[in-house]
């Protein structure tokens, strides 16, 4: 299963919709302390709606513990500041994705440490950067194209109504 990596997120609201994308492609969400905001804040559960019961989330004390746990598995990290763009790499089932907090992103110390894994999504020059829930919809997607969309429901049928 892929896992989404949120290092420190600050707006409810991006990690509310980030947990619905978890939950809707059976992707595992890590945010890592500390939080901007209270998991019972009204925005978070407004924006996971429903989601909260279907999403495998964790929430950790250390990217660098869970970095050392997983040292067998490939981890990606997202940033603006990266040669790679997220459709040049390979992702395996079982990757790791990495994002930064939306005021600042991934400190830079790690992603010198991890620069071959870095990844970003192209741009207008002037733009500073996507919504955080936005990039990481994006790229989890791209990972699951590249697998043939792995555990994810093949086809829907239509009801025969007219909305």
């Amino acid at each position: 299963m892929i896992s989404v990596v949120l290092i420190e997120p600050e707006i409810p609201q991006n990690a509310g919709n980030i947990i619905r994308t978890c939950a809707a492609t059976g992707a595992k969400l890590y945010m890592v302390k500390p939080l901007g905001f209270e998991v019972s804040d009204k925005h978070f559960k407004r924006a996971g709606l429903d989601y909260f019961d279907l999403a495998n989330v964790e929430i950790i004390d250390s990217f660098d513990e869970l970095y050392n746990n997983n040292k067998d598995k490939v981890f990606y990290f997202a940033s603006t500041k990266s040669k790679h763009t997220y459709a040049e790499v390979s992702y395996q089932k079982d990757c790791f994705i990495v994002f930064g907090k939306e005021s600042f992103g991934i400190r830079e110390s790690l992603l010198k440490q991890h620069y071959d894994n870095c990844i970003r999504i192209p741009m207008i020059e002037k733009a500073r950067s996507l919504n955080l829930s936005n990039s990481v919809a994006i790229i989890v997607y791209e990972a699951l194209r590249q697998n043939n969309f792995f555990n994810l429901k093949e086809f829907g049928e239509l009801t025969g109504r007219i909305d």
